[in-house]
């Protein structure tokens, strides 16, 4: 079973930058899909950024230009890079894992909290 594990979360002031760490129990080069959720109280997860084995990105429309997904595949970790944060952007936020073949599943972290200030 993968393990994901987020980090990196915590208060910044609007404006200000913060890199989340999703640091993974194996080999995550050949993962499928990477991706990065948030969820605040009363609505449901909303998916942020997503980073594919070919090295294609694609961010929710909110975050476009600001966030930035990557993976150091030596590390075994993805990050999610975000600049520019709005008090909007507070969220608790979840890395995923989606994997084919062999060990196949749907894989998520326990979650960091972002929390930004007006």
């Amino acid at each position: 079973q993968m393990q994901l594990v987020e980090s990196g979360g915590g208060l910044v002031q609007a404006g200000g930058s913060l890199r989340l760490s999703c640091a993974a129990s194996g080999d995550i080069s050949s993962i499928n899909l990477m991706r990065w959720y948030r969820q605040t109280p009363g609505k449901q997860r909303e998916l942020v950024a997503t980073l594919d084995s070919d090295g294609s990105t694609d961010y929710a429309g909110s975050v476009k230009g600001r966030f930035t997904i990557s993976r150091d595949n030596a590390k075994n970790t993805l990050y999610l890079l975000m600049d520019s944060l709005k008090p909007e952007d507070a969220a608790v936020y979840y890395c995923n894992a989606l994997i084919g073949g062999c060990g196949a599943g749907n894989f998520w972290g326990q979650g960091t909290q972002v929390t930004v200030s007006p």
